[in-house]
């Protein structure tokens, strides 16, 4: 099969396509021919300095939608032929920039009619994310005010429509020109983090979903309310920030994402209701991941970047 790999850390251009075995599934495994994958921030800080996988060469990718075409031992949930979507267990389960993968049956749910290979390669690693903080971590319930950082990224796209399905007042930051879009995904109010301090803007909140970090974390605690949480998606703070949490009366929890079947079977149902749609910023062919990758480095994306493999 054809891959996506590096022998080495670096830019983009370590990437290279190359021909490596297909993968054949294990017990409790299915094999993927992959139709659609997302690249995320994880990918490209992977592919520079290996994050948590250091072993070379690496195929990465986690995100993928496709065909089922072979099941291992005990799979019960799907037939060669299903349409699947989902993320391998990260970090370790990496490898779907390829034409195939394998990976825990239990990973995947079959891929809503109402959502193409593209969309659907384009949500999970993002979506559960996002589902995972607000909705098992935060707990957010209806009415509730939810501030959320980076409101237009891939996560914060999706976050914006999964806590207004819960019913939260949702408050987005983004340069301006990316207000539109952000009301057109249903936030109640915007915020310009270039013109205006957030801290002083969003008011007394519940709920912050952290996606920048740094200070923007530390002055993410003094807009919750006592009894809050602030959720950050980089799964690292300071010792300053832990005590300011404490003293404040705030949850601070520091989130990595999981493959999960249940995440999973709740993103599809929101997808086939509507009520959550991926923006696709770019896609590329499988050959061109170098291309994708210097697309989402410049930080200048509104929602997802997803690889095609035809």
């Amino acid at each position: 099969m054809r891959a996506i790999s590096q022998d080495v850390t670096g830019g983009p251009e370590v990437l290279k396509e190359t021909e490596l075995p297909r993968p054949e599934p294990g017990v409790g495994q299915i094999q993927i021919a992959v139709r659609a994958a997302g690249v995320n921030p994880t990918d490209w800080k992977h592919r520079a300095d290996g994050l948590f996988i250091r072993t070379l060469p690496r195929v990465l990718g986690w995100d993928v939608s496709g065909v089922v075409t072979a099941v291992g031992i005990g799979v019960t949930l799907f037939r060669p032929g299903d349409e699947v979507f989902g993320m391998v267990p990260y970090p370790y389960g990496v490898g779907t920039h390829a034409e195939y993968v394998t990976g825990p049956a239990r990973a995947f749910v079959h891929k809503p009619a109402a959502l193409d290979h593209v969309r659907a390669g384009a949500l999970p690693l993002a979506a559960l994310t996002a589902y995972q903080a607000l909705v098992d971590t935060a707990d957010v319930r209806p009415g509730q005010r939810v501030l959320i950082h980076a409101a237009a990224g891939g996560v914060g796209h999706l976050a914006v429509q999964i806590a207004k399905a819960k019913g939260a007042h949702v408050i987005g930051t983004a340069s301006s020109g990316k207000h539109d879009f952000l009301r057109s995904l249903g936030a109640d109010e915007v915020i310009d983090y270039r013109e205006t301090d957030f801290a002083e803007a969003a008011g007394p909140v519940d709920v912050v979903l952290d996606t920048i970090g740094g200070d923007t974390l530390t002055r993410s605690l003094d807009v919750v309310r006592e009894g809050g949480t602030v959720v950050s998606i980089l799964a690292r703070s300071v010792p300053e920030d832990t005590a300011k949490a404490a003293e404040r009366g705030v949850r601070l929890a520091l989130l990595i994402v999981e493959a999960d079947h249940a995440g999973m079977r709740e993103i599809a149902a929101l997808a086939e209701a509507g009520a959550l749609r991926p923006h696709i910023a770019a896609t590329f062919p499988l050959e061109e991941a170098a291309r994708a990758h210097e697309m989402g480095e410049s930080g200048r994306t509104q929602g997802k970047i997803v690889l095609e493999v035809k």
